[in-house]
């Protein structure tokens, strides 16, 4: 099974900056997207062969999810249920037989860290039901997560330490997850691997000089890690400040 996960930011900025033919060329099972910035009747974007799930922020023009898939779930859950959490369109869980499918864009901390406080909360909950699902069957989770885990997931860890995105307090949250069993892909087949990112800032030619961070993954039940067959990053995909990740796995 082929997944892949893009923050796109925008869609339909990303629609004329070659979202439709990576998304052909790619035909994934499943393809998430995050930071929508529209309704769904804002945009026409349909593909032969895919349902499509929506949830958006009830502020127009901002965060919001959607996911491409094409074997119909069991059911859709939009949000956790929790309604200060589930305003800003940033959760999808689709439930199929074997497994739940969980996309998520994690709130940005922002800067002066003015967020970090409901981040921490948002994180926590966001735990708990992951692992809920988890008592169910196992869960396959991808999205941007607004956060670089370790210092090899970002070109300059010691600059950027204790800003948005790699403040001790975003990294601990991401190591509790973890360790509540589950495994972050890409680190798993690639434990060593430098200089591979998914986020690059649009200021400073920091993309063409590859000083990026890894914030979006695909994380998934630590009792399936063994059917990982591979972890991507399609950083040569341009169309957003985000590129592409993907995951192969068995299930």
């Amino acid at each position: 099974m082929k997944l892949i996960s893009w923050n796109v930011n925008g869609i339909r900025a990303c629609v004329n900056k070659g979202f439709k033919e990576f998304f052909e060329q790619e035909q994934a099972d499943i393809f998430c997207i995050q930071e929508t910035k529209c309704q769904k009747e804002q945009i026409e974007l349909e593909f032969k062969g895919y349902t499509s799930y929506w949830n958006s922020a009830e502020k127009k023009g901002y965060s919001g999810t959607a996911i491409f898939t094409k074997k119909k779930p069991i059911s859709v859950e939009y949000g956790i249920g929790i309604e200060e959490h589930d305003k800003e369109g940033r959760v999808i869980t689709l439930e199929f037989n074997k497994f739940y499918m969980v996309n998520i864009y994690t709130p940005n901390s922002k800067r002066e860290l003015e967020r970090l406080e409901y981040r921490q909360i948002w994180e926590d909950e966001i735990r708990k039901y992951l692992l809920k699902l988890s008592e169910k069957k196992p869960v396959i989770m991808c999205g941007d997560l607004n956060v670089a885990h370790e210092e090899i997931d970002l070109k300059n860890p010691k600059s950027n330490r204790g800003n948005a995105g790699f403040t001790d307090e975003e990294r601990q949250k991401m190591t509790e997850l973890l360790d509540a069993g589950f495994t972050d892909t890409f680190r798993y087949l690639y434990p060593t691997k430098t200089d591979s990112y998914s986020w690059w800032s649009y200021m400073g030619r920091a993309r063409e000089k590859n000083i990026g961070w890894r914030i979006d993954y695909f994380i998934i039940s630590k009792t399936i890690e063994k059917n990982i067959k591979e972890a991507s990053i399609y950083s040569e995909i341009l169309g957003s400040d985000h590129c592409p990740v993907g995951l192969e796995i068995k299930i």
